[in-house]
């Protein structure tokens, strides 16, 4: 039996239309500026948000790291929400490559104004300046809420006035774009830089675009070379990423209602807390009462099912253009049964 995959909307694999675009793209050498269907890949991007420019990389975290050495300098600090992904799954980059160090406003991983001037550090010779205000939207880890564009403008203007900067770590701002109905610029308006990605949501086996004005992408392009990130004949891959733009952005809306489906069945399972309300896009965090993450995912696997673990007492479920709404239900079944059987233990 082939399992259910709901660990993240990153298992996706290529389409056949997909796969025929990128053996079929004209390609050159990126790191020359001269692969047709990479610069096309950016300058669509770049419309699409509104920007001067864009960037391919192979990432999100290229992109983010990408921002952050484009707007801080060593022991700056960038503020960002709770459980933000630039701070912490990207493998102490942050630290590693642009030493930044990372200061948390508010909870839950979105905040307003009052939370990101609490975390401003006041100006003293001996306290890390604060630099740059890193948002994430939609947000990973609060299990794909959407950031409200009133409450972003109002960080933005607070940050503005504080002399900071703003990058958008938007891996699945397409789905904050699908869900609100407002245009992907207009959500990317307030922020000196932005990151988005096709490798989630849009099913593209790789790669991310930073996007930005055109003097600090190009400043990006250097760094990206320093980073190792010259990616030669690359149109193959931004082919993929062109033809997910193309055909997979309206359909995300698909997966926003499976995801819904998935947590008001997973919600009525004895042992197992779901707050539907908090369901926006295509991730669903699930707090198990009793039962170990751990012990869950393995009945779950043994019942078909992959989800995967966000705390030792709690899962997430990511829905996606592999999974019907039929397997998205089937799989809910399924994890509520694990559930319920571990937590009966």
């Amino acid at each position: 039996m082939t399992p259910i995959d709901l660990r993240s909307d990153t298992v996706t694999r290529p389409t056949r239309a997909m796969r025929e675009a990128m053996a079929s793209a004209e390609v050159g050498d990126d790191v020359y500026g001269e692969d047709p269907t990479v610069r096309q890949l950016e300058e669509r991007v770049a419309a699409l948000l509104g920007m001067e420019r864009a960037l391919f990389v192979s990432s999100g975290t290229m992109g983010n790291q990408l921002a952050i050495l484009l707007h801080t300098r060593p022991g700056d600090e960038v503020i960002v929400g709770e459980g933000a992904h630039s701070a912490n799954f990207e493998s102490g980059a942050g630290a590693a490559l642009g030493g930044v160090q990372f200061a948390v406003a508010g909870s839950g991983g979105l905040f307003g104004a009052e939370a990101l001037e609490a975390a401003i550090r006041p100006e003293a010779y001996y306290l890390p300046r604060s630099r740059l205000v890193m948002l994430e939207n939609t947000h990973n880890r609060a299990g794909g809420r959407i950031f409200p564009q009133v409450q972003v403008r109002e960080v933005a203007d607070a940050a503005r006035r504080r002399g900071l900067l703003l990058h958008l770590d938007g891996a699945r701002l397409w789905n904050a774009a699908a869900a609100t109905g407002l245009e992907p610029a207009e959500l990317a308006r307030p922020f000196d830089t932005v990151n988005v990605c096709f490798s989630k949501g849009l099913g593209a086996p790789v790669g991310s675009a930073l996007a930005g004005p055109a003097p600090l992408i190009l400043e990006a392009r250097r760094l990206r070379k320093m980073l190792g990130g010259g990616m030669r004949q690359a149109g193959i891959l931004a082919a993929g990423a062109l033809h997910a733009l193309t055909h997979h952005r309206e359909r995300l809306t698909d997966d926003h209602r499976a995801a819904r489906d998935f947590a008001s069945v997973v919600a009525s399972a004895a042992g197992a807390r779901v707050d539907e309300a908090a369901v926006e896009t295509n991730i669903v965090n699930v707090v198990l009462e009793t039962a170990s993450a751990s012990a869950v995912i393995e009945a779950a696997r043994e019942r078909g099912v992959l989800v995967s673990s966000i705390a030792p007492r709690a899962l997430r479920a990511v829905t996606h253009l592999d999974v019907s709404l039929d397997e998205v239900r089937a799989g809910a079944e399924r994890l509520a049964d694990a559930i319920q059987a571990v937590s009966a233990r």
